[in-house]
This record gives structure tokens, C-alpha cells and sequence, in this order.
């Protein structure tokens, strides 16, 4: 229980900061509003992928989840920018 928790913060985060690194300017939030959108988007990303027909046959890196959970993570980062009114600086 506790090392899936861990697993899915340091998941969160990955995917948090790679979904900052593919928006345009500099994102005005904290490490834990990444982690946290990080995580949401991972969790959505996946459960889309699954609903649209994927299966990982070979057992390996499901590949197609985590760029889809990545999409999501920014797209919730836009989101979340653009409900608190904070502005991205170039």
C-alpha cells in the first residue's frame, strides 16, 4: 500500500513536469499543485486509454498511457492557470 502511494506521487511528479516542459512560457505553480495534477492526469490518461480499446500485450512500458497521461497533465495545468487567473510568463 505504501510503496504503491509512493509509486503514484513519484509517477505524478514525472508526468507533472514533462506536461510543464511541453506548455510554451514558464507556469506559475508550486512542486506539489504539479504533483498533484500529475498524478490526476496519469490516473485519466490511463483509464482513457483503457476505455478506447488498449491492451499491453507485451507486459513492458505501456507507452501510449503515459504520453496520454501527460496530455491531460497539461491540459489540467492549462486549466488550473487558467481557473486560479495566474498568467504563464514567457
Amino acid at each position: 500500500m505504501v510503496s504503491t502511494i509512493i509509486s503514484a506521487i513519484i509517477a505524478g511528479l514525472i508526468i507533472g513536469a514533462l506536461a510543464r516542459l511541453a506548455l510554451p512560457g514558464r507556469q506559475n505553480i508550486g512542486i506539489v499543485m504539479t504533483i498533484v495534477l500529475g498524478i490526476l492526469g496519469s490516473l485519466i490518461g490511463s483509464w482513457l486509454t483503457y476505455q478506447f480499446g488498449y491492451s499491453n500485450s507485451n507486459g513492458g512500458f505501456e507507452f501510449i498511457p503515459f504520453i496520454v497521461g501527460i496530455i491531460v497533465a497539461a491540459l489540467l495545468i492549462v486549466g488550473y492557470l487558467s481557473m486560479t487567473g495566474r498568467r504563464s510568463r514567457p
